[in-house]
């Protein structure tokens, strides 16, 4: 007996189905449709996992292209959360190899996550570039907000993860300092509006790749 559980959201779609259905097997990887870096060293690696984290994440791709086009930046997805354990302690875990290779060493990750950030440390605490993964998650933050207010409270917002990008890329801390100040007044324009009428601007809702 097969059984298929959905909820009755209409979900962005990212993949084609072939893509969809690699993606899964291997329970995490490198999109490169939305990276920046090619075949190069990224700058800044933005990982995610989970429905509204993903949406995120890539709302602030698209921040970051926008303000800075040489940034070379690496978006993860995960899937499996297990891929990210060791091979040595958990069958689905890659190896150290395969792991440095999506995130390189000396490289900052902003890991965007549904869940408590603590499983994600919980998880990478012994892979080699673990010390530069900065974990944004659930803080039990909130009650009966907006999908994007919620998501402003917890700091896993698009604002909040190209804010946090600027900080962590040296080469942005000072080019990006007008941009930081911009995206922190945008995130209050959109608590107001949210406060004011009970759902998110229409352009949140609507948004696309």
């Amino acid at each position: 007996i097969n059984v298929v559980t959905c909820d009755k959201q209409a979900h962005l779609q990212y993949l084609s189905y072939e893509e969809a259905k690699q993606h899964v097997y291997a329970g995490i990887g490198k999109w490169s449709w939305a990276s920046t870096d090619e075949e190069n060293t990224p700058d800044i690696v933005l990982a995610c996992c989970g429905d509204v984290p993903t949406k995120e994440v890539l709302a602030a791709t698209k921040i970051l292209m926008t303000a800075f086009p040489d940034l070379k930046i690496r978006v993860i997805n995960v899937i499996d959360l297990f891929t990210l354990a060791s091979e040595h302690t958990h069958p689905k875990g890659l190896s150290d190899l395969h792991f440095d290779a999506l995130f390189p060493a000396n490289i900052p990750v902003i890991f965007n996550f549904h869940g408590y950030p603590w499983i994600i440390h919980r998880l990478t605490y012994k892979r080699h570039n673990h010390e530069h993964f900065h974990v944004r998650g659930y803080q039990e933050r909130g009650n009966i907000n907006t999908p994007l207010e919620l998501a402003i409270i917890n700091k896993i917002d698009r604002f909040s993860l190209a804010i946090e990008t600027i900080s962590r890329v040296p080469a942005l801390q000072s080019a990006g300092l007008q941009l930081k100040h911009k995206l922190k007044e945008q995130q209050q324009s959109h608590i107001d509006y949210a406060h004011k009428h009970g759902v998110d601007i229409p352009a949140i809702n609507q948004w696309r790749w």
